[in-house]
């Protein structure tokens, strides 16, 4: 009877899976509210939420009931059930005809090759299996001790393991490294890709969950905050300046140049930024020296802004006022302000992420408004300091 009940299980499983959301919903309302609960915890989290939406009101609360236990943004919401988890003493003729009688032998791409105890010990390529002698058991033809992951696991933690592996499938194992399911590598790449475009407007302020359809006040108290803090962090950028309104008075030509100067150090923040999210997202930094990633954006903020700064300072040469000498030390100032605002980008584009990070935090939260900060206050004050110093 067990028996019976799983197979029916299992089809009902597959029958939703084939469906959009609303129409499985609508399948499933024919059943009974336990069996509800049974099917949605077979199925993947993010299709069993969807489904539920369109579930009839008295319905949902026993839904929610059988997801309560799934953690998001772990293995276990997009895992599936493991379709074929055989014995070790199985042998190769047994084997492919459990693949010809299965009912979705397409669906299954390694065979899970468990011991005595049923803890994994190794997995079968069907192509080996085909190339293997009759009597050849799984043990003999297996690929042993696979790479598996944890259903607790975070998806992050589980994207960059299975960067540099890229299996078309993954085990799941439980604390006993009994195969308790499996994740598709399209599903943990899908989620890598939606991260990395996440990125770009968590560094300006936009939450990772706003999307196209988001509504508007949704969209507005999502982003507001954000602007806030760049206000405050501007304010303190506008103090600087206005610690040298009198070197700008007198010097009119620099309150030109004070927003190329700004403009060319953030692009430089902000490719040393994306350098740097993009290796924490990827895990490259585990095997990478933070010094290493320093030093280097240190030397391409000085040799970017020496090429950049000798243009700015020809420009300055140009349309500064006043005698030949000053003009010179004007053009002059502007190349030592733009190299110097070129290194303190780049530096500020590695250590903002890294130390969002060390305090807790989504490193690319908000990080292009605190770079942006601190790049304005390095060059503005460095730009109007010198020419303080050298021409006043």
């Amino acid at each position: 009877m067990s028996g019976q009940h799983d197979e029916d299980l299992a089809a009902l499983v597959r029958a939703l899976r084939a469906r959009v959301p609303m129409d499985a919903a609508d399948m499933l309302a024919k059943e009974s509210p336990e069996r509800i609960a049974e099917v949605l915890a077979e199925l993947p989290l993010v299709l069993a939420n969807h489904i539920k939406a369109y579930l009839p009101p008295e319905l949902r609360s026993q839904a929610s009931e059988a997801l309560s236990d799934i953690v998001e943004n772990t293995v276990g919401e997009i895992m599936e059930p493991a379709l074929a988890v055989l014995p070790q003493t199985m042998t190769v003729v047994e084997a492919i005809a459990y693949l010809r009688n299965h009912e979705t032998p397409r669906q299954i791409t390694y065979l899970y090759v468990t011991d005595a105890e049923e803890r994994l010990v190794g997995l079968t390529v069907i192509r080996d299996l085909l190339l293997a002698d009759a009597e050849e058991t799984l043990g003999d033809v297996m690929l042993p001790e696979p790479f598996a992951l944890r259903p607790d696991m975070e998806l992050a933690v589980a994207d960059k393991a299975a960067i540099h592996r890229h299996y078309p499938v993954y085990p799941v194992v439980d604390a006993d490294r009994r195969v308790i399911g499996i994740v598709r590598g399209w599903r943990l790449f899908e989620r890598q890709a939606i991260e990395i475009s996440a990125q770009s407007g968590q560094m300006v302020g936009v939450a990772k969950e706003e999307r196209l359809y988001t509504g508007i006040w949704t969209a507005f108290k999502m982003r507001h905050p954000w602007l806030q803090v760049n206000l405050l962090t501007a304010f303190a950028a506008g103090f600087v300046v206005s610690l040298f309104e009198g070197t700008i008075s007198q010097i009119v030509a620099l309150a030109a140049f004070l927003p190329i100067l700004a403009g060319q150090s953030g692009n430089t923040g902000c490719q040393a930024l994306a350098i740097t999210l993009r290796g924490i997202t990827l895990g490259d930094l585990n095997h990478h020296s933070v010094g290493k990633l320093i030093t280097k954006e240190l030397a391409l903020g000085a040799m970017n802004g020496a090429l950049t700064g000798v243009v700015a300072g020809l420009a300055m040469y140009w349309t500064a006022g006043g005698s030949a000498q000053e003009a010179v030390t004007l053009g002059f100032v502007i190349l030592l302000a733009m190299i110097g605002a070129c290194m303190a980008s780049g530096l500020f584009g590695v250590l903002v992420p890294l130390t969002l990070r060390r305090l807790g935090a989504d490193p690319c939260t908000a990080s292009s408004i605190f770079l942006t900060t601190g790049t304005d206050i390095a060059g503005m004050g460095l730009m109007l300091g010198l020419a303080t110093l050298l021409v006043l």
